[in-house]
């Protein structure tokens, strides 16, 4: 398998960070959706990231469906997402404030180092997005004292939460107010602990 994009992505680095707790091995290609645009093109007319081309040579694009298709192969007894039921729907809920939340943070960066005028109505706007998805997060974190959010064991939720944290604190240093989400910190805390998140690491690279 081929993983293309950058680590300093939280879409990519989620899918690398899965791959790598899996055990699945893949070669990984570092583009840029900037200064390799044609070459991600030629997978995603979108040119979007994160990228994973098969084996066989089919292509999937988008965090969530690539991680679909790992759990399938990793099998039930292995995946990090429960199969179904109150469990799979409440960690799909928690991926998707945080992955949303990502969203909002890579527009925001693009907001303010691509516009020559910035509108502050709607950097607010943004701002006040991305402070609400870690409030939800922090009130659901702080309520649980398992090590991970559904259990003694990592999950997507966990890997999509502290990914974005690490985004976060990195594009927009000040909007990451850790003492404001402390629950937040330390989870995140624990899981770039973790020998998957070390191995699977790059410093966010503005890009050119």
């Amino acid at each position: 398998m081929i993983l293309i994009g950058q680590y300093d992505s939280p879409f990519v680095r989620r899918v690398a960070i899965a791959l790598d707790v899996y055990g699945f091995t893949f070669e990984h290609r570092p583009w840029s959706v900037f200064g390799n645009a044609a070459e991600v093109a030629r997978y995603n007319p979108l040119v979007r990231v994160p990228i994973l081309v098969l084996d066989d040579g089919e292509v999937l694009i988008e965090s969530g469906a690539i991680l679909d298709h790992l759990d399938e192969r990793a099998g039930p007894e292995r995946a990090l997402i429960a199969a179904s039921g109150p469990a799979r729907r409440h960690a799909l809920k928690v991926s998707a404030l945080a992955t949303g939340l990502g969203e909002k943070a890579v527009s925001l960066f693009y907001e303010r180092v691509m516009h020559t005028e910035i509108v502050e109505g709607w950097v607010g706007r943004i701002e006040g997005q991305i402070a609400g998805g870690l409030d939800a997060l922090e009130a659901k974190r702080a309520v649980r004292a398992t090590p991970y959010w559904f259990g003694e064991a990592i999950g997507h939720a966990d890997i999509a939460v502290a990914c974005v944290m690490r985004f976060v604190g990195e594009a927009h240093p000040h909007l990451m107010k850790q003492d404001r989400w402390p629950a937040l910190a330390a989870h995140a805390a624990r899981c770039e602990a973790l020998a998957s998140f070390r191995a699977v690491s790059q410093p966010f690279v503005p890009p050119r």
